[in-house]
């Protein structure tokens, strides 16, 4: 079994089909799915969806590109919508450079805001970092130093310092259908650094369908594409793949029912 921790069923991409998204990822060996909130005020339609489905889990928070539009919930407000029995994650926050959609000092704001809520709680922290290695890691380093979270870098398309760093504080790195792009050699190069009992594999769907699929929308079901490389990578069998990121998720997520690694 595999676990895709960070998908978006709640977009517009899946609104027709999300019955046979779901049934699709079961069949493939798919058997649990983290839906990741991207909006705070937003978060009542995605936890409709994690209700509809016994395999279907949510997390609480506000993407970096919408920072400056839920500065205003407090930390406190988060913590309250986290115990929900549904909600076993905080995020997702962090820092996108890349595209800049929120001012860098809002999106710091709320990246320490979430921290705050993953402290706290206990939950894990999801965290988006693109092109902002220096400053997620500093970030990291300090609040960890204050109060030890557990946290993942999600998607990760970082450099082999920021994943050194990353793993130095207790991380677990993410990687998602990137790993398998032709042009993503240097990717899988940090992929094969990070120890087995650190990984964890997803889709980030809709977005970043694998090299399998490339073009078209993604979906959980193509997470066993990217398992696949990652074993590859890693020198060892898909079905080690499988049991160790389940493992692994079942150790971050704890909040999360646990899983046969198996099928």
């Amino acid at each position: 079994m595999l676990v895709d921790h960070h998908c978006h069923l709640d977009f517009p991409d899946f609104a027709a089909d999300l019955d046979g998204v779901v049934a699709r990822a079961a069949a493939a060996g798919v058997g649990m799915l983290v839906s990741i909130s991207t909006h705070i005020r937003r978060f009542e339609g995605l936890l409709a969806i994690a209700e509809r489905y016994p395999q279907v889990l949510c997390s609480v928070g506000t993407h970096p590109h919408h920072a400056h539009e839920e500065l205003d919930v407090p930390v406190a407000e988060i913590v309250r919508l986290a115990r929900h029995p549904k909600v076993v994650a905080i995020g997702e926050a962090g820092l996108d450079y890349f595209y800049d959609k929120s001012p860098r000092s809002a999106q710091a704001q709320g990246f320490l805001n979430h921290i705050a809520a993953a402290q706290a709680t206990g939950l894990p922290l999801v965290i988006h970092a693109r092109e902002a290695d220096a400053d997620v890691a500093a970030i990291l380093e300090k609040e960890m130093a204050a109060k030890p979270f557990p946290a993942v870098l999600h998607c990760f398309t970082g450099g082999a310092e920021l994943a050194r760093r990353a793993l130095a504080i207790g991380l677990y790195i993410s990687f998602s259908g990137i790993l398998t792009f032709k042009k993503s050699d240097d990717l899988r190069a940090v992929a094969a650094s990070v120890p087995l009992d650190r990984l964890l594999v997803e889709t980030d769907a809709p977005y970043l369908a694998p090299g399998k699929y490339r073009g078209k929308r993604n979906e959980p079901a193509y997470v066993v594409e990217t398992a696949r490389e990652l074993a590859r990578v890693k020198g060892v069998s898909e079905a080690e793949i499988a049991r160790a990121t389940t493992e692994n998720f079942s150790r971050l997520y704890t909040k999360a029912p646990r899983m046969a690694a198996t099928a």
